[in-house]
């Protein structure tokens, strides 16, 4: 198994663990001619009389042989497409970029990181591949 799916699967679990339902994997959306497909998409019911909250996840690693920046650039593009395309299709779903926490402690605590997460409204899921938990959601 690929690291990449090693990955989806921990957070797969850990939005189980916290209240979510996998509703889709991947989440595959076809807007303007093209086909995007998006990690995972799930679903949280929030009270009976309530709309259900749903959500739309694209997993990154940050492990692969280039570097940290590169990775970051091609995450960062990602988002922008793809909430860009639920917009158009999926309006009511939310996008997160999940990360691992040692990720996210070191090169996303760096202050251009930083300030392109804020600048382009990233919503972040903090998780930890050991306890295979959400560490923390950045809304």
């Amino acid at each position: 198994m690929s690291a990449r799916d090693i990955f989806l699967q921990v957070v797969k679990r850990a939005l189980q663990k916290d209240g979510w339902y996998i509703t889709h994997d991947p989440l595959s959306i076809s807007v303007g001619g093209v086909n995007v497909s998006i990690d995972l998409g799930a679903e949280k019911l929030i009270a009976a009389e309530r709309e259900g909250e749903k959500i739309a996840v694209e997993v990154k690693s940050f492990l692969e042989k280039s570097s940290a920046i590169s990775e970051f650039h091609t995450a960062l593009g990602q988002f922008i497409n793809y909430r860009g395309a639920l917009k158009r299709r999926q309006p009511e779903r939310v996008l997160y970029l999940a990360v691992l926490l040692t990720t996210y402690t070191t090169f996303f605590k760096l202050d251009f990181p930083q300030a392109m997460i804020e600048e382009n409204q990233v919503k972040m899921i903090i998780y930890d591949v050991e306890q295979e938990v959400v560490v923390k959601w950045k809304k």
